[in-house]
């Protein structure tokens, strides 16, 4: 359920190194009566109430009797080691499916048991452009702990409902760019980098994407395949959002929360006024 990633922390100022403790964070494919349906990024556990409930969502399960099984899928990597990031869902004789196609296989195909490396090695190879600010674009922590404010002044609909995620672009010097607003942060920032594309700006290669909630590997990889050279979350990442900022060139920073955040990867971009204490 965790794993632990080397962080440099900022408080008030001070810069330090320490190990700290993430959520993990996996790919599930979910295979309907044998055939791969759909991935979606978990942390794990309840495996079987997750497809389970994807499937009641999607509208193919209604009842209790409507289900058959749901089992880990045996010999999921070419060695035939079961990996349990592959589950099938079997549905009782007579259960009408309906007519949908769902192609969320974006991250990894099951030929390697859908481990983390094959979700890292997809975007890496998928990008379109890679990560390459050149000169590098270089942010104060100031500079970042003043732009959740920002997003939050921003929010028009949060400030009549509070219940919305938002996701906000901006500029290495800290303008506001655009901001969305959404019930889900996944489809708050697929609006931004939407705008983006319709207004011919992709790559975002010299803007910081600021997120309301956590940094998941899903909001790591739209930063990535849009171009972003820095997320920053006021929430914690998962530790597939890491791995995928440290290899890709990302620069992840997690908790920013007044003055005080995390860097867990790319710290390079990030300008400190001291050096971090080794530990």
């Amino acid at each position: 359920m965790t794993e632990r990633r080397k962080v440099i922390r900022i408080r008030d100022g001070a810069v330090s190194a320490r190990p700290d403790t993430l959520v993990a964070e996996e790919p599930l494919e979910i295979r309907l009566n044998g055939k791969p349906l759909a991935i979606t990024m978990r942390t794990p556990g309840d495996d079987f109430a997750l497809a389970a409930g994807f499937l009641v969502s999607e509208g193919v399960l209604a009842a209790a009797e409507d289900l058959q099984n749901i089992v880990y899928c045996a010999g999921a990597t070419v060695d035939g080691s079961n990996t349990y990031n592959v589950v099938d869902v079997r549905t009782s004789p007579g259960v009408e499916l309906p007519d949908f196609t769902l192609e969320r296989n974006v991250y990894t195909s099951s030929s390697c048991g859908l481990c983390g490396k094959a979700s890292l090695d997809a975007v890496r190879t998928t990008a379109r452009w890679p990560i390459a600010d050149t000169p590098p674009v270089r942010v104060g922590p100031e500079l970042l702990a003043s732009l959740p404010d920002r997003l939050r002044a921003a929010q028009r609909v949060f400030d009549r409902t509070g219940g919305l995620h938002a996701a906000a672009l901006f500029t290495e010097d800290g303008e506001l760019v655009d901001v969305r607003e959404d019930v889900g942060r996944h489809n708050a920032v697929d609006k931004l980098v939407g705008r983006a594309l319709q207004n011919g700006d992709l790559p975002l290669s010299r803007t910081i994407l600021l997120v309301s909630g956590r940094a998941s590997f899903e909001l790591a990889q739209k930063a990535v395949m849009a171009g972003l050279p820095v997320l920053a979350a006021v929430s914690a990442p998962s530790s597939l959002a890491v791995d995928l900022a440290a290899e890709t060139g990302l620069t992840l920073v997690g908790f920013l929360r007044g003055s005080n955040m995390n860097v867990y990867a790319g710290e390079d971009r990030i300008a400190l006024r001291a050096a971090a204490a080794q530990g």
